[in-house]
């Protein structure tokens, strides 16, 4: 396994922080298609061109883009048309990049698998898994909403080559107090990335209100409606247990990006160069 780190984790412009991911110790990058440093569905292929460049030059490959593009995900009919072809475009843009992954959100997904919007859900991800396909990619969905049953339920019914995950451990022990290891053996046919991030889960909640309240106002809309229900924390210091869950990715075969993401903490470079160490030293420990 692969240690990366999203760009953006690093609070700086990606000239700044790309070189210094290679710094850290990083080996590969993640960086978001649309953000304020770069737009791939309006920028010119000269500017995504100098990127790959710069990433060229530190010595780093990209091991996937993120194309979220917020708001209610795949969840919402009405938006689908859309975002279908906002993320066809990401994707043609991406392969300058050289990279075969793109992640992100798909929103929450109806517990009813009979319902309507289920059944829609199903057929926008058919459609950009074969979007994926043609572009040589795979669209990984980002564990958190649902459990990880559900969500293989739901890779089975679509049932597509161009469909993936992206298992961020966090994301499950946060939201929904899940073990990650246990959400490995489950998921692990369709693991293509991972996100490195570490949390603790202090009260039950709705999964739904969470990232519905996140689609509509971010983080700050959900404390002011919910309180505290988890907190972000530094690799390592938090409910994954990272020793049973590299063992369980190495055991389905997973040997790709342990990319860190830190959307929290007053200290950026230190707490993402620390996590570097956390796991190169558990790597490390199951040689």
């Amino acid at each position: 396994m692969k240690i990366g780190i999203i760009v953006e984790s690093l609070q700086r412009p990606l000239e700044e922080g790309i070189p210094r991911a290679r710094e850290l110790g990083a080996e590969g990058i993640q960086i978001y298609a649309v953000s304020r440093h770069l737009d791939m569905l309006n920028d010119p292929p000269s500017k995504l061109k100098a990127v790959k460049e710069l990433a060229d030059r530190s010595g780093l490959v990209f091991s996937a883009i993120c194309s979220d593009l917020g708001g209610h995900g795949f969840s919402d009919p009405a938006g689908n048309p859309e975002r279908l072809e906002k993320t066809r475009r990401i994707m043609e843009n991406a392969r300058i990049f050289n990279t075969n992954v793109l992640t992100t959100h798909i929103g929450v997904v109806p517990s009813d698998t009979g319902s309507a919007r289920y059944a829609d859900i199903v057929e926008t991800l058919r459609t950009t898994g074969r979007d994926a396909l043609n572009n040589g990619m795979v669209l990984a969905i980002e564990t958190g909403p649902e459990t990880p049953a559900a969500l293989r339920q739901l890779l089975l019914d679509v049932d597509s080559k161009g469909i993936g995950v992206n298992l961020d451990p966090a994301n499950l022990a946060m939201v929904q107090n899940c073990d990650a290891a246990e959400a490995v053996r489950l998921l692990g046919p369709y693991i293509v990335h991972t996100h490195a991030k570490d949390g603790v889960h202090l009260r039950d909640c709705d999964p739904a209100r969470v990232y519905n309240a996140f689609a509509e106002g971010g983080f700050a809309q959900l404390v002011a409606e919910t309180g505290e229900l988890f907190r972000e924390v530094e690799l390592g210091k938090g409910q994954v247990k990272w020793g049973p869950y590299l063992a369980a990715l190495r055991e389905c075969g997973f040997d790709g990006f342990l990319t860190i993401e830190r959307e929290v903490g007053a200290d950026p470079d230190g707490d993402i160069s620390n996590a570097v160490r956390f796991l190169r030293a558990e790597l490390d420990r199951q040689r």
